[in-house]
């Protein structure tokens, strides 16, 4: 599909009378974005065309809704997404899972795009530096927030892309600066609200947080302080680096909010008591919120359960998820960034940043040996498992969660390979009902799920995470079907119900559209036969 034409996006939004007319207009960054804003505005809001099928139903037997907006209803356009979609979808014996991908692999792009600017358009200045150059606002789908996590993991799959379309590279640069700004605002937030210069609306959470340090509301759409946030900001830049080989992204904002981070990580790293003295030490980040949920909140005034410190590894006073943690170390979160420091430590010395390398290589090795002495944990029947938290006392607490990152993600993360034996053991022990309280199963899907949304959903997620972290293709195979099967929009929901009858949570979800095109990539390129049938040739997108 091409992108409308100059002339055409002017025709279309009204701004001359015929297409002859438009024609005679010079091209103008600014004009053509007004002409973009007045054609979006008056396309359906996805969050309610979501809910219902669309024409034309794939070709297989479950006849799967089309759910891409309109093409000019689409928020950003890239020949080359479409040329991918085209190039697998064709090659796909399943049409059925074909019309998903279809659906989900360009929906980040279709939907979620809010706000975005080249460097050479961007016309907004202030003192400081922030807000220049390119920036792009990506919401999280239903929810007109970014969420540093999602919007990480919904460009992830277009990465890859970053090296031949320049309009990709514009985006993923943007976020990259966007992520950069939100950080050095308020370092402990994980929501955000749009950028002043972009001129979008804010929103309202509806919730009265009493939190510590204080924020700038203009700014935050919610303050849970995730450790993971902050590691996928590194990851964001560091995947960039990965894929095109450029430092572009490392500005003076950037570095800026490379050192908010590590302010974070040192106020994380201290003792619930003082060493000396043994006196309570209040917490750098505090959250209260009235409700009557308990995992929305931080018990003792905020502060959270008391940790010990010492072990190496840092406080995250939320999951991904957004609920809170019971023992603080989360040990996910921690591998996680463990492994993204350290990739950041690689670029800075290449970049010629050997001071800042060398602490955050130092930093990412200190993480990671409190990972492996004290998240992992002797269990009577598997043997040595990571415990999904601990607080460095000696409690542990054996589950997971559908939410990346997970123990089930570690491979994925980069952190240890598949083959790893305390990672197949925990492994087995989280994809048990035995052994993990949020492994889900029923007549109509089993999955993880997570204390987020109840004891009836799991999440598919999770299932495309065990995809992508099973070699065996049979396990592949019925992985797959099972998403599909309770895919019943043509989109990846956040969870669904487990027994027959059960509904689902959200229609639009990105993150998880975006998590299964990276499922069918990666099985395209490990496992082509399972998907294009008996001698099929890998499938690489470069």
């Amino acid at each position: 599909m091409k992108a409308p034409s100059y002339s055409t996006l002017l025709f279309l939004a009204g701004l001359c009378l015929d297409q002859a007319q438009c024609s005679e207009h010079k091209q103008d960054p600014l004009v053509e974005a007004k002409a973009r804003a007045k054609i979006l505005a008056a396309c359906p809001a996805y969050e309610h065309y979501a809910r219902f099928p669309h024409s034309p139903p794939s070709l297989g037997p479950l006849k799967l809704p089309y759910q891409r907006p309109a093409k000019q209803c689409r928020t950003f356009v890239s020949p080359l997404v479409e040329k991918v979609i085209e190039d697998v979808t064709e090659r796909m014996v399943d049409k059925d899972l074909a019309r998903i991908f279809e659906n989900a692999f360009p929906n980040t792009l279709d939907t979620t795009v809010k706000w975005h600017v080249d460097e050479a358009e961007n016309t907004y200045k202030s003192h400081k530096g922030a807000w220049e150059g390119a920036q792009s606002f990506i919401i999280t789908g239903d929810i007109q927030a970014c969420w540093l996590r999602d919007s990480t993991n919904q460009l992830a799959q277009y990465q890859r892309l970053a090296k031949k379309d320049k309009k990709i590279n514009n985006l993923i640069l943007g976020a990259i600066a966007t992520q950069a700004e939100y950080v050095i605002a308020a370092p402990y937030c994980n929501a955000f609200q749009p950028p002043p210069p972009s001129k979008v609306k804010l929103s309202d959470n509806g919730q009265g947080d009493a939190v510590h340090p204080a924020y700038e509301p203009s700014q935050v759409f919610e303050c849970k302080y995730e450790l993971d946030s902050l590691a996928h900001f590194l990851s964001l830049a560091n995947q960039y680096f990965n894929h095109t080989g450029s430092t572009s992204f490392i500005t003076s904002r950037w570095l800026h909010a490379v050192n908010s981070l590590l302010e974070v990580l040192d106020e994380q790293s201290r003792s619930t008591f003082d060493s000396e003295t043994g006196e309570f030490v209040q917490q750098t980040y505090r959250f209260q919120r009235n409700t009557n949920t308990g995992t929305e909140t931080l018990s003792l005034a905020g502060n959270g359960n008391p940790l010990n410190y010492g072990t190496g590894l840092v406080r995250s006073a939320f999951r991904p998820s957004d609920d809170a943690t019971i023992f603080g170390f989360y040990i996910p979160a921690n591998a996680m960034m463990a492994v993204e420091l350290k990739r950041t430590a690689a670029i800075l010395t290449l970049a010629g940043k050997s001071k800042l390398a060398t602490e955050l290589q130092s930093r990412g090795a200190r993480i990671e040996k409190g990972v492996w002495e004290h998240g992992v944990v002797q269990h009577k029947k598997w043997g040595l498992v990571f415990a999904y938290e601990v607080d460095g006392y000696g409690s542990h607490l054996l589950m997971d969660d559908a939410n990346l990152p997970s123990l089930l993600s570690l491979p994925l993360l980069g952190f240890l390979r598949k083959e790893e034996g305390t990672y197949q053991s925990t492994r087995r022990m989280i994809l048990s009902k035995e052994g993990n309280p949020y492994f889900l199963s029923g007549s109509r899907f089993s999955g993880i799920g997570g204390p987020h949304v109840g004891l009836e959903n799991a999440w598919p997620m999770s299932v495309l995470v065990q995809t992508m972290t099973s070699d065996n293709e049979t396990e592949v195979r019925e992985l797959l079907n099972a998403v599909k099967k309770v895919s019943s929009l043509g989109l990846v929901h956040e969870s669904v119900g487990v027994e027959r009858g059960g509904g689902y949570t959200r229609s639009w979800f990105a993150w998880a559209n975006s998590v299964f095109a990276q499922t069918i990539l990666d099985v395209a390129e490990r496992m082509p036969e399972a998907l294009f049938g008996e001698g099929a040739k890998a499938y690489v997108v470069e």
